[in-house]
């Protein structure tokens, strides 16, 4: 019994990660298509940027929960929805 659960665990995780993946460039791609219009401070704009450029180079290392963790706080600043 413990062996199906630990394999269907493990399933679940291998199976998940590629969607996570494919996640990551959208939500850059929405940050950068809001940062065009948004009316930011200066220091939100870069902070906007600094959690952008993160979570980009997250997803490149594929740490794709880290990255969207950073990627949902810039969309947050921006009043995206995730």
């Amino acid at each position: 019994m413990m062996k199906r659960v630990i394999a269907t665990a493990a399933m679940v995780v291998f199976f998940s990660a590629p969607a996570l993946a494919g996640h990551c460039p959208k939500d850059v791609k929405a940050i950068d298509a809001a940062l065009s219009k948004a009316s930011l401070s200066s220091s939100q704009m870069s902070q906007v940027k600094k959690l952008r450029d993160s979570g980009d180079t997250l997803h490149k290392t594929k740490k794709h929960g880290d990255s969207l963790a950073e990627l949902h706080k810039a969309m947050e600043i921006l009043g995206l929805k995730h």
